[in-house]
């Protein structure tokens, strides 16, 4: 059942927002011109749904009371199946826009991609995850600009840090985060074996500063020549920044740079999402330990996805979902991957809502090892 009285509220709502964003006295304050804006924004995808769903239902109605109607029956006998499934299916659009929303949906992202086991094989699938992220990112319209990047001595990536700036990139992005595994022949592979590797990807919403303030006497900083291979011209300034976070013991370094100052802008913005992801994390291991099972709640240990060459194949162990196109995936064309993972996440908030209960089912199933 859907809750017509507060759906009724939210109606009367958007049009006194609408009256409110045409009074001179709000159009000249800016700040609270910002918030009604936003407010209405928020608002109006549920009240043009319900709005639809209100036509819907006059229109069912119609049709029922014409059934009466001999001359109508067979006609309204012939529409009133479509227009009931119609109804069902907004209903549950409805349902879905009532769920509360992340605040870090609409953020930015601090993707990091490292290189775990495997060795130069490791670094080298990071660097194709990096590459994957960065083709996915272009299609969306998005901007990726590197943070910080440590290469090996193949061209892998043993780090790789990037800020990735758009449209909801979070809310895109947010179920990435995890241990992903490839099972591949490598280049270096001289008897055609397979061996597995893998590398870990974090996506860290971005923080602002009222998000997360950090004290200058909590922060130490150290400035060295920046490392890169090839004794690049990189290597011969002393631009590379190092800063520790004493309370926590962090240490974020930032060499991408020539500059110092945009060397230690950029750290800093790392530092501040992180700190922000551990307060995230702290949040969320407060819920039910099934809700802990959710990707999203920082549990890099886990095994979420693996990518198998030799068979063509990516499987997404916290969902079932398998899908034989990995030379697609890997190049980017993650909608449908992303699409399930957040399609999924959403049929768990709308259970919980209906039980009534936060905790009350896991929103994904434990991830794992495929063979």
């Amino acid at each position: 059942m859907l809750p017509l009285d507060k759906l009724e509220q939210l109606s009367r709502r958007y049009v006194e927002l609408d009256d409110l964003l045409c009074d001179p006295q709000v159009l000249g304050d800016r700040h609270q011109l910002s918030k009604l804006n936003k407010e209405r924004t928020d608002i109006e995808p549920l009240v043009q749904a319900f709005a639809r769903y209100r036509a819907l239902e006059k229109k069912i109605r119609e049709d029922e009371e014409a059934l009466a109607d001999p001359e109508l029956r067979e006609l309204v006998e012939h529409e009133l199946p479509g227009l009931q499934a119609e109804r069902t299916a907004l209903e549950g659009e409805i349902q879905l826009l009532l769920l509360p929303t992340d605040p870090n949906d609409k953020k930015n992202v601090i993707l990091e991609i490292r290189g775990g086991e495997g060795g130069e094989e490791a670094a080298l699938f990071a660097a194709d995850l990096f590459r994957m992220y960065a083709r996915y990112a272009e299609t969306k319209g998005w901007k990726m600009e590197v943070l910080s990047l440590s290469e090996s001595a193949t061209g892998g990536y043993k780090e790789c840090i990037a800020l990735v700036t758009g449209k909801d990139v979070f809310s895109q992005l947010r179920f990435e985060g995890g241990v992903h595994r490839v099972q591949r022949v490598p280049a270096t592979e001289t008897q055609g074996r397979i061996h597995t590797s893998t590398a870990t990807v974090a996506t860290l919403p971005e923080a602002d500063d009222v998000d997360v303030q950090i004290e200058d006497k909590d922060l130490e900083f150290s400035i060295a020549a920046s490392g890169g291979p090839g004794g690049q011209g990189v290597n011969t300034t002393n631009s590379a920044v190092q800063i520790l976070h004493k309370p926590t013991g962090m240490i974020v370094k930032c060499q991408d740079e020539r500059s110092q100052l945009k060397n230690k802008a950029k750290a800093l913005k790392v530092l501040k999402s992180r700190l922000l992801d551990i307060e995230r994390e702290k949040q969320e291991a407060a819920l039910s330990a099934e809700r802990r099972g959710m990707v999203g709640t920082g549990e890099r240990s886990q095994k979420i996805r693996t990518y198998n060459y030799p068979q063509n194949r990516v499987s997404d162990h916290r969902i079932k979902l398998t899908l034989n196109k990995l030379e697609r995936i890997i190049e980017g064309d993650l909608d449908e991957l992303v699409t399930a993972l957040r399609t999924h996440r959403q049929a768990a908030l709308l259970n919980d809502a209906t039980d009534g209960a936060i905790g009350a089912a896991p929103m994904f199933d434990d991830a794992e090892d495929e063979a």
